[in-house]
């Protein structure tokens, strides 16, 4: 279990709550940032291109990122995929961590469900090395 060196300043974040640890490690690793320069919204659910953000971000912690070498262009809604999320978004696809839903969609910004979570997770830890 890391432990997180400093605090932080978030609004909505409450000491003693279970998640604080963890978001804390996180943020301090530059795995995750806030919503907004104020607010981490920690009950908010996570989105597909989020949690690909934070699976990349981890990844390139421990070096096992190497090139973005996947590509979004033969998904109908690429053009929904944040700026910020677009390296991403290519690498979970090009590592096979995401992959799309029907129509051929990959739905960037709708919230990933438990299922969704737990697939990309097992992919992370099988494709990831």
């Amino acid at each position: 279990k890391p432990v997180a060196t400093k605090a932080t300043n978030f609004v909505d974040l409450v000491d003693g709550e279970f998640y604080i640890d963890a978001v804390n490690w996180t943020l301090e690793k530059e795995i995750v940032n806030g919503v907004t320069k104020t607010e981490f919204k920690p009950k908010n659910n996570i989105t597909r291109e989020q949690l690909a953000l934070m699976l990349y971000r981890y990844a390139a912690s421990k070096n096992m990122v190497s090139d973005v070498t996947g590509s979004i262009e033969a998904f109908s809604d690429k053009d929904k995929v944040s700026d910020w999320a677009q390296d991403a978004m290519q690498w979970a696809v090009g590592k096979g961590i995401i992959t799309g839903k029907l129509g051929n969609k990959l739905d960037p910004t709708g919230s990933a469900t438990r299922a969704e979570v737990a697939a990309m997770l097992q992919r992370y830890i099988e494709n990831v090395k």
